[in-house]
């Protein structure tokens, strides 16, 4: 579900704490950046790449881990386009550092 509510209340707070309509489109603009998710943490992107929530169980964590690396795994791609391993390659980088840093959080706060 797309957030909308961030632009209106930016909109209004804007506009009422500048005085101007400026500051309406000003505060529009926050609340843009507020909805698209500019402002949410490194810690629920790492769990988004993974597909899982955060208070999601270690086995989850590690289960979602594996699917994904499966099928993003540059040598599972041996034999396609040069475009799709490197994209395969990305993704795969981008997986192994999410569970890395979550992997980490949670053997630091044990």
């Amino acid at each position: 579900m797309t957030r909308w509510y961030g632009k209106l209340l930016g909109f209004i707070a804007g506009w009422l704490l500048l005085r101007h309509p400026a500051g309406g489109v000003v505060g529009l603009l926050v609340g843009h950046a507020f909805d698209s998710g500019v402002f949410t943490s490194r810690r629920d992107a790492s769990y988004a790449v993974l597909g899982v929530t955060p208070d999601a169980s270690d086995g989850e964590v590690d289960q979602a881990y594996r699917r994904l690396i499966s099928q993003y795994h540059p040598d599972r791609l041996a034999g396609a386009a040069e475009e799709l391993r490197e994209q395969a390659e990305r993704k795969a980088r981008e997986i192994n550092i999410a569970y890395d840093r979550i992997k980490a959080r949670r053997r630091k706060h044990d």
